[in-house]
């Protein structure tokens, strides 16, 4: 029958490119704000491009067998979309999570089947009979290095969506060029949050090649807005780096300011003000960075010389998996 598919697999892509009226408006924004509403993929996020674009790098290139196991260190988004798409394919996954990844995270991951483990896993400190309770935050991270030796130990194909080529690329095939066909060739602005920074890297990449004069905006948190020392228990935009003004050796191989030309730092508070805006003004139900990101966009699309540009804005997911933060609980 014509209107069957037969895997999740063929429902990523093809997200909606929606023009947000009565926000833009609302703001007073002379610009057209374009949002590309990336939670209409399967599990819920952009996400899942990378995810699957990854899992079939890996596949072609012999580094999965049948019944293998996948690791990856993922704050939630891209764990459940390896989830998933390891459930349906037979394969074992291992998920090392980044501090705060909401509970609904969390909980979507162990649904799927994934273990979650963390840095006393990978260093072997934990017996393998023991595991982290589901919302339990780490005391630290796991390193990448410590990552690496826990998957040579177990056999295991370490993913490192960081570094990972395949995960900038599914933008460049995929995300990119639909929002080139959906605004007909006009997009002027790209604005975009970044956390391994591969979707903003491969779909700046693909619209620079068709227009060479578009302006990109990476948005990311605010100073205070971070958990460091000096902020320990700081309210974080879930999932998103920054980019500007830190360590080289903090940047990722794609989270580089160098894909960019301009940054935004948006603080947490601001993108729940704006999340519940924009769920007035239209209905849509958002998560944090989606909210920063069009927090930024706003500003943007206020500048006199920006009047009339078509801006478009990556909306990574929405409001589903920030139900037990304070995002959206009620004043």
């Amino acid at each position: 029958m014509a209107g069957l598919v037969h895997s999740i697999e063929e429902l990523v892509g093809r997200t909606p490119l929606m023009e947000l009226d009565r926000f833009e408006r609302q703001q007073q924004c002379g610009a057209h704000l374009l949002a590309k509403l990336e939670f209409f993929n399967p599990t819920g996020s952009v996400k899942d491009r990378a995810a699957l674009s990854m899992l079939n790098a890996a596949e072609e290139a012999g580094l999965l067998k049948p019944g293998g196991t996948i690791v990856e260190q993922t704050s939630g988004n891209t764990g459940i979309g390896l989830a998933a798409f390891a459930a349906e394919r037979g394969y074992k996954l291992d998920i090392f999570l980044e501090r705060g990844a909401s509970l609904e995270r969390r909980l979507m991951l162990l649904a799927y089947g994934a273990r979650l483990l963390d840095y006393k896993d990978a260093t072997g400190e934990r017996p393998e009979t023991k595991r982290t309770h589901p919302w339990q935050e780490p005391e630290r991270e796991a390193t990448l290095d410590e990552i690496a030796a826990y998957c040579r130990r177990t056999g295991a194909y370490f993913n490192n969506q960081a570094a990972n080529p395949a995960n900038p690329e599914a933008h460049y095939r995929t995300t990119g060029p639909e929002i080139w066909q959906d605004t007909e060739g006009h997009v002027d602005i790209l604005v975009c949050m970044a956390g391994t920074g591969g979707t903003g890297f491969g779909t700046a990449g693909y619209l620079r090649s068709r227009n060479p004069n578009l302006q990109v905006v990476l948005v990311q948190p605010h100073p205070d807005s971070r958990l460091t020392p000096e902020h320990p228990d700081a309210q974080i935009i879930d999932g998103v780096l920054p980019a500007y003004d830190v360590p080289e050796s903090a940047l990722s191989d794609y989270l580089r300011p160098d894909w960019s030309d301009a940054c935004i730092n948006v603080r947490t508070e601001e993108a729940y003000e704006t999340a519940h805006e924009v769920l007035r003004a239209e209905g849509l139900f958002l998560g944090t960075s989606a909210a920063a990101a069009l927090h930024a966009a706003v500003q943007v699309g206020r500048r006199p010389e920006n009047q009339g540009k078509n801006i478009v804005v990556i909306v990574p997911d929405n409001g589903m998996k920030y139900l037990s933060t304070p995002m959206y609980r009620q004043k």
